[in-house]
């Protein structure tokens, strides 16, 4: 299948990717954290997003989870994406990085893959409730990994063995299709599980 079957310039495309998809998860992680800090104050709390049992950052917010290290998540996130927009600002602002730069941002950009995953998973199958900012959140960590992931093959920061050539132009190829495919999945297998709820009112 090809929607775009177009490969991306990505020497120009990735650092305002970068600064995009950093700026919007760093923002989105500071609304959960400002929320998070506000729940503690006052437990009883409810938030805009609470719009029924399903979306309901209060939840989410208040599950074992949502301090997986001991602390809140999202200060994982104000890290991480401000060492994301500083990156995607450096290159267009012409400075360029060593191999073993690259090979830790694809280092941490693996773990935020990771971690949104888990997330997704407890969040869907354990908690039984998403919060909308932390669905924002793995929009864009699962896009910065994409296409830095992309970006290293390209440049050959990760050397991908001969059999393997063809794969790593084909996935560069269909970088979008690929991406769209990864939500679509991920959207499917919410939609079935909290089908219960929202089957109701396609049958009313």
């Amino acid at each position: 299948m090809k929607l775009f079957g177009k490969t991306l310039n990505l020497q120009k495309t990735l650092p305002w990717l970068l600064v995009i998809c950093g700026s919007i998860g760093l923002l989105a992680s500071f609304v959960i954290l400002v929320d998070k800090l506000q729940l503690l104050e006052d437990p009883g709390r409810t938030f805009l997003c609470d719009l029924n049992p399903i979306i309901s950052c209060g939840s989410v917010m208040t599950s074992d989870q949502s301090h997986a290290f001991g602390f809140p998540n999202p200060i994982i996130g104000l890290v991480g994406f401000a060492i994301v927009i500083t990156t995607g600002m450096a290159m267009l602002a012409g400075a360029t990085f060593k191999r073993w730069y690259w090979l830790g941002l694809q280092i941490g950009t693996l773990f935020g893959l990771g971690f949104v995953h888990w997330l997704f998973t407890q969040s869907v199958y354990s908690i039984n409730a998403l919060c909308p900012y932390c669905m924002v959140v793995w929009i864009v960590t699962i896009t910065t990994f994409w296409y830095v992931t992309l970006y290293n093959i390209q440049n050959g920061i990760i050397k991908l063995p001969a059999g393997l050539q063809k794969f790593g132009f084909f996935i560069r190829r269909h970088h979008l299709d690929i991406l769209i495919i990864w939500f679509l999945l991920i959207t499917v297998l919410i939609l079935q599980h909290f089908w219960y709820y929202y089957g109701q009112y396609v049958h009313l």
